[in-house]
């Protein structure tokens, strides 16, 4: 008997996801949560776990495909081991509890189907918080070592990943790999001699490219217009001398080991800041007319990733000493690049910060996370001539920017919050009166 699997129910209003890659085939043998698919939500990659154990009879849809949910997915040959139904258990990888997947499909022979299982009664596939999910195959599985979206692209130009020689960090295939290979060139071997990647020359790229609005760049575009159009946004500057925080930065480094950052103890000041300034950890509630303060920090930190701009947030960030929000940001960041950032971790922020800095610019005008009162622009920190008591210095210096919804924040709540933070990044001396 064979019995058809649908695209679940992802929760968080997903209505559709892309199919990134199978991880298996028709004929498989497969187990119940055994990782099947590589599936791409607007907030993230995650692994699709087999509904059932049995064998792969069909596949529905293609790598690269946009399925609905309620869709047709894939159709299994159900085993029967015993008579009596096997209790179905399936989560999503990366969004619940661990999934052993460390097994890989077994080729079953044809004609071996004489027994079966009838599934449990479907239920939702369930969403608590997880460990992320491995997006990239290790050398001893035999894949290619890349990312799904390379993968796709692979699949879209006819490129066999297994003949392709990675160029990126630890031998992973990059796009500009597949697109090499694609063109009958490689980029590998000219690294010895060239380290630094050459650009197409203009006379060899495409008039147009036309690239299609999905995924997290959908997810964003919709975002920021529904913010811009929604919320009334101003901004305010300071620009700072952050000698003394850069200084301490660098003997808690030295002490501890940690790679403690700026942007940690910008995060630790904001946290501060934000429990003498409650009205910038709030959200306006239009269906209830009622605006709601937070008790906690749920701290939303902006990542550039290879899919778009994320935005996970650390969930009780206030109650983190630095330490541990140093560490929280390192594990916030390498997964959201990984592309295992879970939907559960994109939702639910009460504040944001965007390090702008970190990409060389002074200031900017960030927008809103939809559904919060403020966000704040971090600068890059600049050796500038400054008057440093009464005498003209080499210092280091930044600019914070905030923007603040005007229906929860007054322009003097706004400027007092952001001189609190100024001070505590300043004199960060003044934080251990506070903690």
């Amino acid at each position: 008997m064979s019995t058809d699997f649908a695209m679940p129910d992802l929760g968080e209003g997903l209505t559709e996801s892309e199919l990134v890659a199978w991880h298996v085939g028709v004929g498989d043998a497969v187990e119940l949560n055994q990782p099947i698919a590589e599936i791409e939500t607007a907030k993230a990659i995650v692994q699709l776990p087999s509904p059932f154990a049995g064998t792969i009879s069909q596949l529905y849809a293609e790598p690269g495909t946009v399925v609905a949910v309620g869709a047709r997915l894939v159709a299994f040959d159900l085993d029967d081991e015993a008579d009596a139904p096997v209790e179905r258990n399936s989560v999503l990888v990366g969004y619940g509890p661990e999934v052993d997947s460390g097994a890989k499909p077994k080729r079953r022979r044809a004609g071996n189907s004489a027994g079966r299982v009838a599934p449990a009664e479907p239920t939702r596939i369930e969403t608590t918080p997880a460990k992320p999910a491995q997006t990239t195959a290790p050398a001893s599985e035999g894949r290619p070592k890349t990312t799904p979206p390379v993968r796709k692209l692979a699949a879209d130009l006819g490129v066999d990943l297994a003949t392709v020689v990675g160029s990126g960090e630890n031998g992973i295939i990059t796009r500009e790999d597949v697109q090499a290979a694609a063109s009958g060139t490689s980029i590998a071997p000219a690294l010895a001699l060239a380290p630094a990647p050459s650009r197409t020359p203009r006379s060899d790229r495409p008039r147009e490219t036309r690239i299609p609005i999905k995924g997290v760049r959908k997810a964003t575009a919709e975002a920021m217009v529904r913010s811009s159009t929604e919320a009334p946004q101003a901004t305010v500057f300071v620009t700072i001398d952050v000698s003394s925080a850069v200084d301490l930065v660098a003997q808690l480094r030295e002490r501890t080991g940690q790679r403690i950052t700026l942007l940690a103890m910008t995060a630790k000041a904001v946290c501060l800041a934000l429990a003498d300034h409650p009205s910038l950890n709030s959200k306006w509630d239009d269906a209830a007319q009622e605006i709601v303060e937070f008790g906690y920090v749920n701290l939303g930190i902006a990542v550039a990733t290879p899919r778009g701009l994320m935005v996970p947030n650390i969930t009780d960030a206030e109650a983190m000493t630095l330490g541990q929000l140093t560490d929280a940001l390192g594990e916030l960041t390498a997964t959201a690049r990984a592309g295992a950032t879970t939907p559960k971790a994109l939702s639910g922020g009460t504040f944001s910060i965007t390090n702008v800095g970190v990409f060389g610019v002074d200031a900017g005008t960030p927008i809103l996370n939809p559904g919060e009162a403020a966000i704040l622009a971090l600068g890059v920190a600049r050796r500038r001539p400054w008057e440093y008591r009464g005498e003209m210095s080499l210092r280091d210096v930044l600019t914070l920017s905030l923007t603040f919804d005007h229906r929860l924040v007054d322009g003097e709540q706004g400027a007092k919050f952001l001189m609190d933070v100024a001070q505590f990044l300043s004199n960060p001396g003044i934080a251990l009166t506070l903690v």
